[in-house]
């Protein structure tokens, strides 16, 4: 979620991850956009787009410790 902010025209705003696992084991992985108080629908991810995540998540903190 993004930080949250005095400016009415700033709304609440996110990612949401969900992880679905079965018998302790990952059964796939998906991905919600949330803008205020809505939800949009889950997107299940493949290991490519999950890769491609992986990666930029990784570039982004290696940004961040610098």
């Amino acid at each position: 979620m993004n930080a949250k902010s005095e400016d009415k025209k700033v709304r609440d705003a996110g990612v949401m991850i969900d992880q679905t696992l079965v018998n302790g084991q990952s059964e796939g992985v998906s991905i919600r956009l949330i803008s205020g108080a809505k939800k949009t629908g889950a997107v299940k991810l493949d290991k490519a787009a999950l890769t491609d995540l992986l990666v930029a998540v990784q570039e982004v903190l290696a940004t961040e410790d610098s």
